[in-house]
C-alpha cells in the first residue's frame, strides 16, 4: 500500500476512536451525580479537544486529497473500546464512572502509539500532528487516573 494511503487509513482510525471518545466523555458526564460538577467539565473538554483532533486529522486528510470517514468505528476491538465503555456503568458514581474512563483512554493512547510506530507506515509529515495530540491524550489520561486513583 502506497505510503499516503496508509498514512490516510492511520488518519481515519485515529479520526474514528476521537469520536467514540466524544460519544463516551459525553455518555459519562451524563452517567454523573450533580455533585460532579468538577467531572462534567472535565469530561466536556476532553471530549471538545477530541473534536479538536478530528477536525485536525481531516484538515491533514483533505490536504493529501484522501476521504475523511467521519463515523464512528464500525470494526476493531481497539475503537470499539470507548463505546464498550458507555455501556459498561454500572453505580454511577464517581469511581466506577472514572474506571471506564480510564479504560477507554487506555483505548486511544494505544490507538496512537500504534499510529506513531515505525512499522505503522504513517509519513513522517504527519507523525508531528499525531506525536501532539497523543501528548494531550496523554495528559487526559494522567489526569483521570489521578483522579480516579484519589477515590481509592
Amino acid at each position: 500500500m502506497e505510503t499516503t494511503e496508509k498514512s490516510i487509513e492511520i488518519l481515519n482510525d485515529l479520526i474514528e476512536i476521537n469520536n467514540d471518545r466524544v460519544a463516551g466523555f459525553a455518555h459519562a458526564a451524563q452517567e454523573l451525580q450533580e455533585k460532579d460538577l468538577d467531572l462534567r467539565t472535565l469530561f466536556m473538554q476532553l471530549r471538545d479537544e477530541s473534536r479538536r483532533n478530528v477536525h485536525e486529522l481531516g484538515s491533514a486528510i483533505h490536504k493529501t486529497g484522501g476521504d475523511v470517514e467521519m463515523g464512528m468505528s464500525g470494526s476493531g476491538a481497539i475503537h470499539r473500546m470507548w463505546l464498550d465503555v458507555k455501556s459498561a456503568f454500572s453505580g454511577h458514581d464517581r469511581k466506577t464512572v472514572l474506571e471506564e474512563c480510564e479504560r477507554g483512554e487506555d483505548a486511544i493512547k494505544k490507538a496512537y502509539q500504534a499510529a506513531l510506530t515505525a512499522e505503522s507506515g504513517l509519513a513522517p509529515e504527519f507523525t508531528e500532528i499525531v506525536t501532539r495530540q497523543q501528548q494531550r491524550v496523554i495528559d487526559a489520561h494522567n489526569q483521570v487516573k489521578t483522579l480516579r486513583d484519589a477515590e481509592d
